[in-house]
């Protein structure tokens, strides 16, 4: 075989391996976006992001619930969800008020820790019926398999109240607890005060 038969060859080689490797970059996968939230009934499906906790535009404190798939028809499973997801709420507004009293308290340095703990379980003793009666629904939807989820939530102005009215009737039932506080201002002012604490509205 002469040198200029070879020199062809060579030639046609690399002609041939540059058009398999164009070949291969041309099908490359395309990267798809991570899913930021599925059904828990339905993981393989993706659900709104409010179903995995994230935050919602003029909702302060919120929580979801569901119900699975019944006979009794969507508005029983709606209720059920909702009435689940108001359980959750009022976990969630006693974390809110806890926080209120805790940042009072870092703020003007008007308590023990002690004190602290005993004001939050007295708080969260009344928490839960101010916020079921000042709680609605503002989302639902159904997942794939027939599950429904609602998320309950209270708007700001709505949360400020149930809070400072849990926080004074728990003052006019623990008037001991709440003197070692030493407010100088009464106790209205003071509910008023630490409820304003969580928006920084001093």
């Amino acid at each position: 075989m002469n040198i200029k038969r070879i020199a062809f060859l060579s030639s046609l080689l690399a002609v041939a391996l540059a058009g398999c490797s164009g070949g291969k970059e041309a099908v490359k996968p395309v990267k798809l976006a991570p899913v930021e939230c599925v059904f828990p009934d339905a993981p393989k499906h993706e659900a709104p992001a409010w179903i995995c906790d994230a935050p919602v535009e003029g909702i302060a404190v919120s929580a979801v619930g569901s119900h699975e798939k019944s006979a009794a028809g969507p508005a029983f499973i709606k209720e059920q969800a909702a009435a689940a997801a108001r359980v959750n709420l009022a976990q969630q507004m006693r974390v809110y008020v806890t926080n209120m009293v805790k940042q009072y308290v870092e703020t003007t340095g008007a308590a023990s820790s002690e004190t602290v703990d005993k004001v939050n379980t007295s708080v969260s003793k009344l928490i839960t019926a101010e916020t079921i009666v000042g709680s609605r629904v503002y989302r639902s939807t159904t997942s794939p398999n027939g599950s429904i989820y609602v998320l309950v939530g209270l708007d700001p102005n709505v949360t400020r109240e149930a809070a400072e009215t849990a926080l004074k009737t728990s003052m006019n039932n623990e008037r001991a607890l709440w003197q070692q506080f030493k407010a100088k201002n009464s106790q209205e002012e003071l509910a008023a005060d630490i409820a304003r604490m969580r928006d920084g509205q001093r």
